[in-house]
């Protein structure tokens, strides 16, 4: 059984920072896409950051480019979101997901699937002004 599970999310001042992690079990985490996802309330969920399986394919959403980092432990098959420069239009819901095997990260954070797809329960961001 698969199961992505988000943690760090909280209550920041603008300009604040947070990190996000996300830690998998039940797939092999090397060969999957991950990838940070967030949608506020009456807005459409967001492709915010996303590493294909491939370590080199990382795309970011241009609206956190230059604030937000992703990144990967695979020795610990987890995925952070390290994010600065926090915005209030930054405030959502954050989900993680994995999508594979053999995704591409930029077709990953676009589409929301395309492969075997898993998505964690969510981490709530809100940053205040």
């Amino acid at each position: 059984q698969v199961q992505v599970v988000e943690s760090g999310g909280d209550t920041v001042q603008a300009g604040g920072s947070l990190r996000l992690s996300c830690t998998t079990s039940g797939l092999n985490f090397d060969d999957y896409a991950m990838g940070w996802f967030r949608q506020a309330p009456g807005k459409e969920r967001e492709g915010v950051a996303c590493t294909g399986w491939s370590a080199e394919d990382i795309y970011y959403a241009e609206s956190v480019k230059g604030r937000f980092t992703i990144s990967r432990d695979k020795a610990r098959n987890t995925l952070y979101l390290q994010m600065n420069s926090l915005k209030p239009e930054d405030t959502a819901m954050y989900y993680c997901a994995a999508d594979g095997p053999y995704s591409g990260g930029a077709y990953f954070c676009h589409l929301g699937k395309t492969g075997n797809n898993y998505w964690g329960q969510g981490t709530q961001v809100t940053v205040s002004s």
